[in-house]
């Protein structure tokens, strides 16, 4: 069975399409989710879904191997990024190459980056004038938004749409094709 780590910094909405596609495998397991902030909406959906928690602080993130050692302990094959807000330390992406993944909602390289996520690069989308907009699925290394490309799709943006139009058409993007794109790596994953 593979084993599914989910990092969630917000509410959790992605975490728990994700759960929900895998509740009934027999292949797939979500064994736990790891948050950074102890009120982020994704710890109550985890318990309602009986999914572990744990909750750590940026000391123990960035300055020990803790969470490295914990995952690896509990044999997770891929670490799943959902609304995490931290950039991934190079112990971690070191000990899961490849295994680690994110989305972003936006079609990279375009609006990536440090401080460009949820509305603002929505925000940076309307104020540019865009036509289209998307998410970019893709694979984590030390930089912000800078790992290798899996998977992209987009929709339009008219002229009078909001960022907060534009978050509500990315979210069904997200939920429509992330838990999809995650069966898909896993299955590559020996």
């Amino acid at each position: 069975m593979k084993r599914i780590a989910i990092f969630a910094s917000g509410s959790g909405s992605n975490a728990e399409q994700i759960a929900s596609y895998f509740a009934d495998s027999t292949d797939v397991d979500v064994s736990l989710i790891v948050s950074n902030n102890a009120k982020a909406g994704v710890i109550d959906r985890a318990r309602r879904l009986h999914i572990p928690v744990l909750l750590f602080d940026r000391k123990t993130f960035y300055e020990t191997d803790r969470i490295t050692q914990l995952l690896q302990k509990q044999a997770i094959d891929l670490i799943v990024l959902a609304g995490f807000m931290w950039l991934m330390p190079g112990d971690l992406v070191r000990a899961f190459p490849d295994r680690i993944i994110n989305i972003h909602p936006a079609l990279l390289p375009k609006f990536g980056g440090k401080g460009m996520y949820g509305h603002f690069v929505h925000e940076a989308v309307v104020a540019a004038g865009e036509t289209e907009s998307g998410i970019t699925i893709h694979y984590v290394n030390e930089r912000y938004d800078e790992g290798q490309i899996i998977f992209q799709a987009s929709c339009p943006v008219v002229a009078t749409d909001t960022p907060e139009d534009v978050a509500r058409k990315i979210q069904v993007l997200e939920h429509m094709h992330y838990p999809r794109i995650v069966a898909d790596v896993l299955k590559n994953i020996d």
